[in-house]
């Protein structure tokens, strides 16, 4: 098939890339500015096309460059921006309007769980208004995969959970951080959207999730137990998740709105109401992967690689954000960036 992935400079759409190439796919990425796309290493394997999701006539012309094509993954969004709802909710109806003109069959996007309450906070509301968005009487059917935290190195909300539990030496814990939830890994969510393209999956909504039914707090005790850094765990039931927001995009190196609106998201259970796709989609090898085994493979991250050289799609890879991967792996990432630099340039100045 030929497939678009937009967003494909992202944690997930730049190992989506690697996948779909892997299942032997033609793939087209998008960007506002492809020159920032030839640092990934399947560069040389796509076919790259200049696209705004903002503009409407971007999207008309993107799409008309990159031909005939089956499917569109949509991963783009822009939370933690100043007024990211109303663009991102724009920026999908000019994606839908631009594939339904261009005769596209078949959008895929990921999106989150969207809770039964009407008190959602920006983040979640915006997801789901994107998933809307995307939903034209007329235009391409939708498969809406749905995800809780994603667990793997460089995703932002591993690295949030990673963070406060290296920073902080006593772990306060608020009555929502024992709200259910049921994450999934890296390696799970791309098994998933890798299938999503097909035709066999019927057109529809689809919760997915790991094996695990676990609570916000299980995965930073699981992270606390992996590093082998037991820490004193306090109640602490009257910090709401606003408050904690502010102060976690003080103490982590990660942008602070986008850290913000992810923790105030939390005040509610994440949890699958269905598990369809499980029928549709036969496990990856091996099942899907436990959250202790997502969180290990995740520490056990060894030095970045390109990302589709990568061992397994849990680590690093040389280019997810420069703020992933722990405090350590980041230092030594920047000494020897600045010992590189200074080897080349001294190469440079010696005679041949």
């Amino acid at each position: 098939m030929r497939l678009l992935v937009t967003g494909a400079s992202g944690y997930v759409g730049s190992r989506l890339v690697c996948s779909l190439l892997t299942a032997g796919h033609e793939v087209v990425v998008s960007s506002r500015n492809v020159d920032r796309l030839t640092d990934f290493d399947w560069f040389d394997a796509v076919t790259a096309v200049s696209m705004d999701v903002d503009d409407p006539e971007s999207v008309t012309t993107a799409l008309a460059a990159a031909g005939p094509l089956d499917a569109i993954y949509y991963l783009v969004h822009g939370i933690g921006q100043s007024g990211f709802a109303d663009a991102d909710r724009n920026a999908a109806a000019n994606l839908a309007s631009g594939a339904r003109d261009a005769d596209v069959t078949r959008i895929v996007y990921l999106g989150g769980f969207v809770p039964d309450n009407e008190d959602l906070s920006d983040h979640l509301r915006s997801r789901a208004d994107v998933g809307e968005a995307l939903r034209l009487p007329d235009g391409p059917e939708l498969v809406w995969l749905r995800a809780a935290v994603i667990l793997g190195a460089g995703s932002t909300s591993f690295e949030i959970i990673r963070y406060v539990g290296d920073r902080l030496a006593v772990i306060p814990e608020p009555s929502w951080t024992r709200n259910p939830m049921d994450p999934i890994s890296i390696r799970d969510v791309l098994h998933y959207l890798t299938a999503a393209c097909e035709p066999g999956l019927p057109a529809g909504d689809y919760d997915i999730a790991g094996p695990d039914a676990c609570r916000y707090h299980s995965v930073l005790v699981a992270y606390l137990d992996t590093i082998r850094m037991p820490k004193v765990r306090v109640w602490v039931p009257f910090i709401g998740t606003r408050l904690a927001g502010k102060v976690a995009g003080l103490l982590v190196p990660i942008p602070s709105a986008l850290t913000e609106e992810l923790i105030t998201s939390l005040d509610h259970p994440m949890c699958a109401n269905e598990h369809r796709i499980r029928e549709l989609v036969p496990a990856p090898a091996g099942g899907l992967t436990p959250m202790r085994d997502a969180v290990a493979a995740s520490v056990a991250s060894p030095a970045p690689r390109s990302v589709c050289a990568l061992v397994d799609p849990h680590h690093l890879a040389s280019t997810d954000p420069a703020w992933a991967g722990g405090d350590w792996p980041r230092v030594r990432r920047r000494i020897g960036g600045v010992f590189g630099s200074a080897g080349r340039l001294g190469r440079a100045l010696l005679p041949v």
